[in-house]
């Protein structure tokens, strides 16, 4: 069967020879890559640029040696002058020297106590005085602020009067008994008898403004204090001013 192949296929051999060798593949060593030369070109253009240019002006400056004509900063701006006055040995003054060689005054002569025991805090043996306060007095029972509050929303008559008057200083005058005590506050005036027992600095201290304008003397005692909201149930008028004749 082979030689009958053979004898049809001259060339059969020589082709499976040919298919059991290896192809070769020449390849050029010296052709360019343009990738290789654009990446050595981007090595170069990442370095930054010096600065000052090596060609600059600045360069040849640092480069060249100051001139010896160039003077120092001692010479340019010399010491200012001492004034006439003044001592010349202040300007070479050395440690540990005296006042007294330099021209200094001495603290006698500029007032100034010499000794420090002018200086020291004196001591005392008395005790230290202590402020003044309002005078609280003690109040009968049923005579608190609740309990004035109390009374004055029970409805009880604590005016004295029918309506609303004007009252002129001279009428005012007239009730500054302790039965029969009217006082005015900021132009109102009020019958303050009902509360002269509840009154925390004592019935005596509201007597002073008893027939009287007490308007200064609240201000001064209790400023704090609503006197319209006190003594509201209280109110018996105005506060006006005497009639021309």
């Amino acid at each position: 069967m082979a030689s009958f192949l053979r004898s049809w296929i001259p060339s059969y051999p020589n082709a499976k020879a040919e298919s059991k060798s290896t192809p070769q593949v020449e390849v050029d060593e010296t052709a360019d890559d343009s990738g290789s030369e654009t990446e050595r070109e981007e090595d170069h253009t990442d370095e930054p640029p010096a600065f000052p240019s090596l060609n600059s002006a600045q360069r040849v400056k640092t480069k060249t040696s100051p001139s010896s004509s160039q003077k120092s900063d001692a010479e340019l701006m010399p010491p200012p002058s001492l004034p006439p006055n003044l001592n010349p040995n202040l300007a070479s003054r050395t440690p540990g020297m005296s006042s007294s060689t330099l021209g200094v005054p001495s603290s006698s002569s500029l007032g100034v106590p010499s000794s420090s025991s002018s200086l020291s805090v004196q001591s005392t043996t008395k005790p230290p005085t202590k402020p003044s306060g309002r005078n609280k007095v003690a109040l009968a029972p049923g005579h608190s602020p609740l309990d004035w509050a109390a009374l004055k929303s029970s409805g009880a008559d604590l005016r004295g009067v029918p309506t609303l008057m004007r009252i002129t200083p001279s009428v005012l005058k007239q009730h500054n008994k302790k039965d029969d005590a009217w006082a005015a506050f900021n132009g109102k005036v009020y019958n303050i008898t009902p509360y002269l027992a509840f009154h925390p600095g004592g019935e005596k201290e509201l007597m002073r403004v008893a027939g009287r304008d007490g308007t200064k003397l609240f201000a001064l005692t209790h400023a704090w204090v609503n006197v319209d909201f006190m003594l509201d149930s209280c109110m018996v008028g105005f506060l006006v001013p005497e009639r021309s004749s």
